[in-house]
């Protein structure tokens, strides 16, 4: 997407207002090489971003060896380079209004991540999906983290990959050691996560450190390779990793032993400031708590009359729908055998589904990217906390596909209809096929990511599904379409109410089971979710319901000249922005 002046301007006034520039202009090639230099001090802090584009090659290739530090100097080094490169930016007026506006998103990104940082604790993602006040929880921390960086991205096609896995496999005793210097900071502050989220994270730890680690994947997957390492790799599994896990176990049982069950951040020092932060950071908007929550109870209401219209011909006419569609997910028909065989079954399923919307893709695109993806199912070690499923690009070269990972814990209680939404959703034309133009994008932009955007596109992906006909012979299908649309609005609700309006967690629970019909395990890991990840299940209705207004205008504006695949090409084309710059963006179409 070529971005120009005009664009710039159309978004200087909102919300998230791009900084004015000093009048000192410098050329186009320096305003690159700035931005150039950017990103590669923000490898050098995040070197597995790197290994996850296919990147940690050439002058990268010490980045193989390397792991963030996340030790407490580790997150003060971080700051310093947020710092340093918020100031290179303010320096920096480039020539052209496209490297300009890069220049801008970037530093939006790390003030906001610079923001988060100032309350002392937790974990920041810095330009990245989520945010949490916990160092290591049920869905954060390095234990999950490592084991599927090395399990699943990190090559090893050389004798030299194999030893930066050992010298990876050292830096993850490390990086544990460091989350729980920080844990113990934080116990000290008063930052103690629910005993509910810490009897997952606890069990999970166990999980990951139990047997014998001679035989752990971490360990089984360089020796598969290169047998000649699996003696030093099961060492420092032995001598290293498996003590720093104890260490860390230790830090959440003493945790544990002091921890409640409230839910909410609003508990937290400075809580009700820190979900205002994460909110914001999430949404890319400073919305009320409050019109965020009214926002969600209204387009619920709209999505269930939809659904009833749907259910009353499929015989389900008693209740209210949330207990219609749960009981449409009970119904045999639509479940999948709960063992290995079922888990094969879902994979293939969604891989169908892959195939069935890419012959549809020229409909909706003129600028098509490939949308290489395969779909994995979540490391077993992992799913307990794991949400029902999530996806990503894969690396720059394409040598390392997109993945589309599916939580298969219990491949008996998913029902069928929920999955092409699902797999619209995480693999194409949602986070997958979006992740690949960003790609096309200058490398700091590549790194980093905005929630509304980026969740906001991959329900408007779900929309433009249904748009082309994906369910035009599949009533159920239509029924897990409207019902996933309405589940993202639920969580806003959910979300609000758990750390603004101050729910238990057994209210948001009932609440969310009732309006959904989602099943009980699967509403339990939910909720758990937004109490570790706070404002991040807000971005996806508040961003997928820019994107929709903005097509709305966009039509009306254009009349008979609009252009649906001109309008997607352009939102998807500017890669991940605040909200308010993607209105700047459409707004050049005509």
């Amino acid at each position: 997407m070529h971005l120009t002046r005009r664009t710039l301007l159309a978004s200087s006034g909102a919300t998230f207002a791009l900084v004015a520039l000093p009048a000192r202009a410098e050329q186009a090639g320096d305003a690159k090489a700035a931005l150039d230099a950017v990103a590669e001090d923000y490898l050098r802090a995040f070197p597995t971003d790197a290994s996850e584009l296919g990147i940690d090659t050439g002058a990268r290739a010490a980045l193989r060896s390397r792991l963030t530090d996340k030790s407490p100097a580790g997150q003060q080094a971080i700051t310093a380079m947020l710092r340093r490169n918020v100031a290179r930016l303010n320096g920096l007026a480039a020539a052209d209004a496209e490297t300009r506006l890069h220049a801008d998103v970037v530093r939006t990104a790390y003030e906001s991540a610079l923001r988060g940082y100032a309350f002392g604790y937790g974990d920041v993602h810095v330009g990245g999906w989520r945010n949490s006040p916990y160092v290591v929880i049920q869905n954060v921390g390095a234990y999950i983290d490592i084991a599927r960086l090395l399990e699943a991205t990190h090559k090893l096609e050389t004798p030299a990959d194999a030893d930066a896995y050992l010298s990876r496999l050292g830096a993850y005793a490390g990086q544990l050691d460091g989350e729980t210097a920080r844990l113990r900071d934080a116990t000290a502050k008063g930052v103690i996560p629910p005993a509910f989220l810490l009897d997952k994270a606890i069990a999970q730890l166990r999980l990951a450190r139990g047997g014998d680690p001679a035989s752990w994947s971490l360990v089984t997957t360089l020796a598969a390779r290169y047998p000649d390492r699996r003696a030093r790799a099961a060492e420092v599994a032995r001598a290293r990793i498996l003590p720093a896990l104890d260490r860390q176990i230790a830090a959440l049982v003493e945790q544990r032993a002091r921890a409640g069950d409230v839910a909410g951040v609003h508990r937290l020092p400075d809580g009700p400031a820190y979900y205002r932060w994460a909110l914001q950071a999430a949404t890319t908007t400073t919305r009320d708590p409050d019109e965020i929550h009214a926002q969600g109870l209204d387009e619920l209401k709209n999505l269930q009359s939809q659904m009833d219209a749907l259910l009353r011909p499929l015989g389900y006419t008693d209740g209210g729908v949330g207990r219609r569609m749960r009981a449409l997910g009970q119904d045999k028909r639509f479940l999948f055998p709960g063992d290995d065989a079922g888990r094969a079954q879902i994979i293939a399923y969604c891989e169908s589904k892959i195939a069935a919307i890419r012959p549809k893709l020229p409909e909706l695109f003129g600028r098509p990217v490939k949308g290489i993806v395969e779909v994995r199912r979540i490391p077993p070690a992992e799913e307990p906390g794991a949400a029902g499923a999530y996806g990503g690009a894969g690396s720059l070269d394409g040598s390392i596909p997109g993945r589309f990972w599916i939580n298969l814990r219990d491949p008996g209680s998913i029902p069928r209809f929920t999955l092409p939404t699902l797999t619209m959703h995480e693999a194409i034309p949602g986070h997958v096929w979006q992740g690949e133009y960003a790609h096309r994008l200058p490398l700091i932009r590549t790194l980093l990511g905005f929630s509304a955007y980026q969740e906001g596109w991959a329900l408007y992906a779900e929309q433009l599904a249904d748009e082309v006909g994906l369910y035009a012979d599949d009533p159920a299908g239509r029924l897990g379409y409207l019902q996933a649309q309405a589940f993202r609005a639920a969580r806003l609700v959910v979300d609000t109410g758990l750390h603004y309006k101050r729910w238990t967690r057994e209210q948001a629970k009932s609440w969310f089971a009732e309006a959904t019909g989602q099943e009980p395990g699967e509403i339990e890991s939910e909720v758990d979710r937004y109490c570790a990840w706070p404002g991040q299940a807000c971005a996806y209705k508040i961003g997928h319901s820019e994107i929709a207004r903005l097509r709305d205008a966009t039509r009306a504006r254009l009349g008979t000249r609009y252009d649906r695949r001109a309008f997607n090409d352009a939102v998807v084309q500017a890669g991940p922005v605040p909200m308010t710059v993607l209105a700047g963006v459409v707004g050049e179409l005509g």
